[in-house]
């Protein structure tokens, strides 16, 4: 109810509006950031490089998994449809994933040296890659030197936890969580 086509992700700001789609809420967050701790300076290079991969990991880095996701989710099974959308879901992600570490520079994080949103993105996908068992990801050493990064941050130790309903003491920036239930009764239409 709170997202009409029944999909992730989707925010319920501070003035209790609903906003969807993975850009909306992005450019959200970052016309937001003032102390310009998840987002570079508008209107700089760095603030375009993040809008580029931003879109990139919003289209054809994610796209590339349907495929696999499709097969997984297929109710009722048909096993050859499956395993030649499994062949094809593997063959776009590792291509997507080519492109991907062509793109990573030499900078720690995807738009410098601190993690922007961008790195988020990136990070809540690149398991995708090991959940459906598509190659080992030490064939991109950057984008797996990157992932390590990302993964040993606190904020995304914090956020893999709230995730699997682990309570972790965090930074203080997590304002708290609302169950589900809670925020569809609260804000569902």
């Amino acid at each position: 109810r709170i997202n009409a086509r029944h999909e992730t992700p989707a925010l319920i700001t501070d003035q209790g509006q609903r906003l969807t789609e993975t850009m909306a809420i992005a450019n959200w967050l970052a016309v937001r950031d003032d102390e310009r701790r998840i987002s570079p300076e508008p209107l700089s290079p760095e603030a375009d490089r993040m809008q580029q991969m931003m879109g990139f990991f919003n289209t054809g880095f994610t796209g590339a998994f349907s495929p696999l996701w499709a097969a997984l989710e297929m109710d009722p099974p048909r096993p050859p449809l499956q395993a030649a959308l499994r062949e094809w879901g593997k063959e776009a992600v590792i291509e997507r994933h080519d492109k991907l570490e062509a793109m990573v520079g030499d900078a720690p994080y995807l738009v410098g040296d601190r993690p922007t949103l961008a790195d988020a993105l990136f990070v809540g996908v690149a398991r995708w890659l090991d959940f459906h068992e598509v190659a080992d990801p030490a064939r991109w050493p950057k984008l797996a030197a990157l992932r390590g990064r990302l993964e040993a941050d606190p904020a995304v130790i914090y956020a893999t936890a709230l995730e699997s309903d682990e309570q972790l003491a965090g930074s203080g920036l997590c304002r708290g969580q609302v169950p589900l239930a809670e925020g569809i009764g609260r804000c569902g239409a």
